[in-house]
């Protein structure tokens, strides 16, 4: 048994899929079914638990980038591609017969078996196979990993990835686990939240802040492959739950009774 299991941690990956709009650096994010136990009604970035399938013996020579990853990482990364995929029809994989990224036509032709992946009809690894494709993990760049504070009944280790979107992969949210979606200014996101018009819980925002101090696309993920990822694993501290001043955000401390988590 790892120590993941151990402590009770659920091993999950999220991806902040970007794109430059005519005002700035965009991001994706959906709202979460209210009948999803977790995050429910809130905005997030796409994302979810790591399954068995994402480590299966037919997805291990299917993965570009995998090369000196260790298991775990492994995990969460093809995790992160396979949520994109699932949750909002983003696929970062490549041709093996062309090597380029799949194309708007492609997408078309593989929609019934991201209809199968949804249902747990078939796993990732399969659809690789059947589709003749390889996940293009060297696509994503690591930016931030928290883990759920121990007052919380269910804990999550998470990994966050950044990645450029596709310019003709068209991102929507599946109706099921998500029910609405939108690519969004991180400016515009916290004005949002700050309105009360949206919910972003507080790992979210930060990372949303994080990520808000980008000015495009390049920028964002030059800095976060020249930034070393600090492990958040907020603490409560009296009234306010702390986090450590050298993950690189703007705020250390929040009170409790504003942590929506």
């Amino acid at each position: 048994m790892s120590k993941t299991e151990v402590a009770g941690l659920i091993p999950s990956a999220t991806i902040l899929l970007l794109r430059d709009g005519a005002k700035g650096l965009e991001v994706f994010m959906v709202v979460r079914h209210h009948k999803i136990d977790s995050f429910s009604g809130a905005l997030v970035f796409p994302g979810g638990k790591v399954d068995k399938g994402d480590t299966h013996d037919n997805v291990r020579g299917r993965v570009d980038g995998a090369d000196g990853l260790d298991d775990r990482e492994f995990s969460m990364r093809v995790a992160s591609v396979r949520e994109a995929y699932e949750e909002c029809g983003v696929l970062l994989a490549r041709s093996e017969r062309t090597g380029n990224l799949v194309d708007a036509a492609q997408m078309r032709d593989l929609e019934p078996m991201r209809n199968a992946l949804n249902k747990n009809e078939i796993d990732i690894g399969t659809l690789l196979e059947r589709g003749g494709l390889r996940l293009a993990a060297d696509l994503l760049t690591p930016f931030a990993h928290w883990i759920t504070p121990n007052l919380m009944p269910k804990r999550f280790d998470t990994h966050f990835y950044l990645a450029a979107a596709p310019e003709d992969h068209l991102a929507v949210h599946d109706g099921s686990e998500s029910v609405d979606s939108v690519w969004i200014r991180p400016v515009d996101a916290m004005a949002e939240n700050d309105a009360g018009t949206k919910t972003i819980i507080f790992p979210t925002r930060m990372n949303v802040l994080k990520l808000g101090r980008a000015l495009n696309v390049a920028h964002a993920i030059e800095t976060a492959r020249s930034t070393p990822v600090v492990t958040v694993e907020p603490v409560v501290d009296g009234k306010v739950l702390r986090i450590p001043a050298e993950a690189g955000y703007d705020v250390t401390e929040e009170p409790l009774t504003s942590v929506r988590s």
